[in-house]
């Protein structure tokens, strides 16, 4: 499979490794490097079933679990890059793996379920029912 990208899209095939934050933003995981490389401080990604910082350089073929708000992304590398691009250029820079996939949308599901059952208040609280909502939670 012959990939055709654009020649400003930051691939290069002479590239052999790149930092994972940079990475992450140019795959647009992450809207930017300090959140890429805030997650990696937090433990949010993996590399190779080991906690990854931000500074570590990773390779085509390396196996990274990422962990977002929209869910928990267990990929392969194919290709590397240190510019963000297009969308479309974005996703050619990874697979995420079969089993990956189906636990996250199976995990979607189960959020979708869980937000179907929650009965959606009739109105906003007022002054009287914020009171009892912050002494519930504590911050009295």
């Amino acid at each position: 499979m012959r990939l055709l990208l654009p020649a400003r899209c930051g691939y290069d095939r002479n590239m052999d490794s790149v930092r994972i934050d940079k990475w992450l933003w140019a795959a647009r995981f992450f809207k930017t490097r300090a959140l890429a490389s805030k997650a990696c401080d937090l433990g949010r990604i993996q590399l190779k079933g080991a906690k990854a910082k931000p500074a570590r350089e990773i390779h085509t073929g390396d196996r990274l679990r990422i962990e977002t708000a929209g869910g928990v992304f267990e990929i392969d590398i194919l290709l590397l890059s240190e510019i963000r691009g297009p969308a479309a250029v974005a996703q050619t820079l990874y697979q995420e793996t079969e089993e990956g996939r189906a636990a996250r949308l199976r995990d979607a599901a189960e959020r979708k379920a869980q937000i179907q059952m929650v009965p959606v208040p009739a109105k906003r609280p007022n002054k009287h029912d914020r009171r009892r909502i912050i002494q519930f939670r504590g911050r009295d």
